[in-house]
C-alpha cells in the first residue's frame, strides 16, 4: 500500500508554504486525496515533484517541543496540572515530539524564575524547536515580545496554544498588581514610611472592593 504524506510533511519536504500547497491542490498541479477530511499526498506524487527516487527523499523533521507551565502559588497546583494536560493533547494533535516539561511556581513578574532560565539555557544548546505555553502571561506578565525574540535568536519558536486565560487567573493578576504597587511604593517612600503603608492599603482596599 502506497504511503500518503500529510500537507505539513509535504511542505517541509518541498520547502513551500502551506497556502502554496493548497493552491496547487486546488489548481490540480499536485494530486491529493481527502482522507477523513484532511488532504493527503501520495508518495509517488511527492517523488514526481522532487524528480528523485523516493528513497532519497528528505525525511521530514519532527518538531521537538518543550512544554512550559506556570502558576503563581502552591495553592494553584491543580491549575498547573490542567495546563500540562491541555498542552500534552495539543502536542499530540500536531504530531510533535515532546522532549521535556518545565514548571514554575512563581509570579509572572519574576525575572529569576528557575524554570524560565532553564528554558533559556536549553535554547542556547539547541535542545528543542518549539516552546509551548498555554497563554502569553504564563511565560511572562510583561515583555513577552522580548522573550519571544530571545528564543527566536536561538532557533526556538514560541507558540501560545490558547487565547483566553482561565477565569481563575483573575486572583493571580490581582496579586501581581499588588506586588507591583508594593515594589514601587517601597522604592519611593521606603517600607517603614507612613505613606508606603497608606498606598499599599489603599490599593488592596480598592481591588477588594466589589
Amino acid at each position: 500500500m502506497e504511503r500518503h504524506y500529510s500537507t505539513r510533511e509535504v511542505c517541509e519536504i518541498l520547502g513551500i508554504a502551506n497556502r502554496t500547497l493548497r493552491r496547487w491542490i486546488k489548481e490540480g498541479k499536485i494530486r491529493a486525496v481527502n482522507i477523513g477530511g484532511r488532504w493527503k499526498i501520495p508518495e509517488s506524487e511527492v517523488k514526481r515533484l522532487l524528480g528523485q527516487p523516493v528513497e532519497e527523499m528528505k525525511t521530514p523533521k519532527v518538531a521537538r517541543v518543550i512544554i512550559y507551565a506556570r502558576v503563581s502559588g502552591a495553592n494553584q497546583k491543580k491549575e498547573l496540572e490542567n495546563q500540562l494536560e491541555a498542552l500534552k493533547k495539543y502536542v499530540e494533535q500536531n504530531n510533535w515530539k515532546l522532549v521535556g516539561i518545565v514548571r514554575d511556581i512563581a509570579s509572572g513578574l519574576k525575572e529569576d524564575r528557575r524554570g524560565l532560565w532553564k528554558l533559556v539555557e536549553m535554547a542556547k544548546k539547541h535542545e528543542f524547536d518549539i516552546l509551548l505555553v498555554a497563554y502569553r502571561d504564563r511565560l511572562t506578565r510583561f515583555g513577552f515580545k522580548y522573550l519571544e525574540e530571545l528564543f527566536k535568536a536561538h532557533g526556538v519558536k514560541v507558540i501560545v496554544a490558547f487565547q483566553e486565560p482561565a477565569k481563575d487567573f483573575y486572583q493571580e493578576l490581582v496579586e501581581d498588581l499588588i506586588e507591583i504597587v508594593t515594589s514601587f511604593a517601597s522604592r519611593i517612600y521606603g517600607e517603614r514610611s507612613h505613606k508606603y503603608r497608606k498606598v499599599v492599603e489603599a490599593v488592596e482596599q480598592a481591588i477588594g472592593d466589589p
